[in-house]
């Protein structure tokens, strides 16, 4: 699939800088490309998606090497095909079992995203929790993927509760001044992008 705009030589200065706006353009751009090598080794839409998404973070790491005079797509594509790979690599080491045991809204199962935006929030996201310290990503992974409370990291990791709250408390902290400019405009919305956690009588903000 051919990219969707031609990226000019300024765009590609300001995605070498780190510029957001760029990285976004760019990102509109070459997104489709990417998913398709993704998925021509992948054959799985989600784990397609999980690589395209990696593969930009890794693109706006590395931005700053990248020569402006050279074609962007061929340079994205190579970062694709590496992620996919590892990625692959790293689904046959899993052990497998059937889909029909998992329950349809188990967290584990990941839909396509409806659209560029949202794919594009997902995946600063995961980029802000890739800056956070070991300690503190292990706590928000537990949190939100394995919707598990403070009570409960507290044991898993033979931690004292105090120590996982405060290291919760720090690392949503630090998420919300990243991700602060994700979050929604509109006059009395309060805090839309906060993390939540499903708890047995619905969800409830976390900390």
């Amino acid at each position: 699939m051919p990219p969707t705009a031609t990226i000019d030589r300024a765009t590609v200065e300001r995605f070498r800088a780190g510029d957001e706006a760029a990285v976004r353009t760019i990102y509109r751009a070459y997104s489709g490309v990417v998913w398709g090598v993704a998925m021509r080794v992948l054959r799985d839409r989600s784990l397609a998606d999980e690589a395209t998404q990696q593969s930009f973070l890794q693109a706006w790491r590395h931005a700053a090497g990248f020569e402006p005079d050279r074609d962007l797509a061929p340079w994205l594509v190579t970062i694709a095909k590496r992620v996919a790979i590892d990625i692959y690599r790293r689904e046959q080491r899993r052990p497998t079992s059937a889909m029909d045991d998992a329950a349809t809204n188990h967290p584990s199962l990941v839909t396509m995203p409806p659209d560029v935006e949202q794919a594009w929030e997902v995946a600063q996201v995961r980029l802000a929790i890739g800056t956070l310290g070991a300690d503190e990503q292990q706590i928000v992974r537990m949190q939100h993927l394995d919707g598990l409370t403070h009570s409960e990291i507290s044991e898993r990791l033979g931690l004292a509760l105090g120590t996982v709250k405060s290291r919760s408390f720090r690392a949503h902290k630090t998420l919300a001044a990243r991700l602060a400019h994700l979050r929604c405009a509109e006059p009395g919305t309060a805090e839309p992008n906060t993390p939540r956690r499903r708890t047995g009588s619905g969800e409830e903000r976390v900390p």
